[in-house]
């Protein structure tokens, strides 16, 4: 980390040449990884980042440069690169910069970088050896574990200097079931926002392998879906990535600033049922996607941009803030200094409405049951996705019967918003990383099981 005199000069240095607004940040992150394959530990890697990013506004023109050198004169030739690209006759002054130290609800008990590396490997192999002793038909299994210490410094010219640190851990199974003629995936990844107290208190290994495992042998076993316009039932928990791919995309200011989102000018207007309420919050305690900061300095926040059916905002980083005309919602972030932040999600879910499950499946004479949902993509500007789906099951007459692979969701963000029309009470998330143009960034999605009446299903 750099000391207050380094950052101040480098804000002096950002704002020489005439920018309204400087920024620094600077980052310190270690992490480790551990992959098993072929029953025994196949990489084991140590990683280490630091550097710093700085950017200068002038308007709503932006310059950003980042660099590994630390040196005072590292940083102070990285933020005259920055000025050189800023022009104006009348240079802007610093603020005093007064430290600020913000809460954190989340708490770490075992640090990972405190623990060696056979704690790591022993979590792994609990969850690696359920998986292959789920089934014989199991004939592949991959296991990873994942943890980082991040740790960083944000300064401005407007007087913020804070710090934060964030630890994660995360373990992920794959496995491949085959009855000679056909192979089968699963997946089961859970993490969160702790340190290794995660796997005493919160996720049991065993459990990550089984449900992998168990997953692959459900399709093994399935038959393909039919392709049709149904009503389907999406479960909770990662069955929210669809939200967050469709449409929560679409709300964030890197696309409403630029008029190239489906929702630009429709805040105020109903866009959904009145069961329907969506949130991105960034203040949940050891969620995966939280944070106490996000990387311009501003205090994580729980953003409603769904209520009872009606946009009500989207989420906004400070610079696109400054070409919308609306205030910065803590959603700015980025993969690491070498990126420009931008916004971007934290744990973003449809809250819970007032259906049971029970009752969603029964009101379906026939449609699909998404069990568990899988990747996809989606075009932001006009909201149009394709999702896998996981696990699925036909629904006959308002039961859930057998299950069919090969299933896919087609239709577009602003479409499937509208015709959901069932929304359940059980809400859980799951874990992920997104990509975008700030990188790739650990994400909750989440939503309670909903129903949508009627969507483009691919299968055969």
């Amino acid at each position: 980390m750099l000391t207050r005199r380094i950052i101040e000069a480098a804000l002096s240095a950002a704002m020489s040449t005439g920018a309204d607004f400087a920024e620094v940040f600077v980052e310190d992150t270690c992490a480790k990884s551990v992959v098993m394959m072929d029953k025994k530990v196949e990489r084991l890697v140590d990683s280490a980042q630091s550097g710093i990013g700085i950017r200068a506004f002038l308007g709503t023109r932006y310059t950003h440069a980042s660099t590994s050198d630390l040196s005072e004169r590292g940083v102070l030739e990285c933020a005259m690169r920055v000025a050189g690209l800023i022009a104006s006759a009348s240079p802007f002054a610093c603020k005093p910069l007064r430290e600020r130290i913000f809460p954190s609800a989340h708490e770490v008990r075992i640090v990972p970088s405190s623990a060696d590396n056979k704690a790591r490997i022993d979590i792994l192999r609990r969850a690696y050896d359920a998986a292959f002793a789920y089934d014989k038909a199991i004939i592949q299994v991959t296991g990873s574990f994942m943890d980082s210490d991040r740790r960083i410094q944000i300064a401005n010219s407007d007087g913020l200097f804070a710090t934060d640190r964030q630890v994660r851990c995360r373990i992920a199974v794959s496995a491949v079931s085959s009855d000679g003629h056909v192979n089968q995936n699963g997946f089961s990844g859970p993490g969160a926002r702790r340190g290794l107290e995660l796997f005493e208190s919160q996720i049991v290994p065993e459990q990550v392998g089984k449900e992998a495992a168990r997953i692959a042998m459900v399709n093994l076993k399935a038959g393909y879906c039919p392709a049709a316009v149904m009503p389907v039932a999406i479960d909770n928990g990662f069955g929210g990535v669809i939200f967050h791919e469709a449409c929560g995309h679409s709300l964030e200011a890197t696309q409403v600033a630029y008029n190239s989102s489906e929702f630009c000018g429709k805040i105020g207007k109903r866009v959904a049922c009145d069961k329907v309420t969506a949130i991105d919050d960034g203040t949940l305690a050891n969620e995966w996607g939280s944070i106490d900061i996000d990387d311009e300095g501003h205090p994580g926040q729980r953003n409603i941009l769904i209520e009872n059916g009606i946009l009500k905002g989207y989420m906004i980083d400070g610079f696109n803030s400054r070409r919308m005309g609306m205030p910065a919602t803590g959603n700015s972030r980025r993969q690491d200094y070498t990126f420009c932040p931008t916004s971007r999600m934290t744990n973003t879910f449809i809250a819970p409405g007032p259906d049971e499950d029970k009752d969603i499946i029964a009101s379906m004479e026939y449609g699909l049951y998404a069990a568990k949902m899988g990747g996809g993509s989606v075009n932001p500007a006009t909201g149009a996705f394709n999702f896998a789906v996981l696990e699925g099951y036909l629904v006959r007459n308002g039961k859930i019967a057998e299950p069919v692979r090969g299933a896919s969701l087609v239709g577009t963000g602003s479409g499937v918003l509208a015709k959901i029309d069932m929304v359940g009470k059980s809400l859980a998330h799951g874990q992920g990383m997104c990509g975008s143009s700030s990188g790739s960034l650990p994400v909750n999605v989440g939503q309670p099981m909903i129903r949508v009446s009627d969507i483009t299903v691919g299968g055969r």
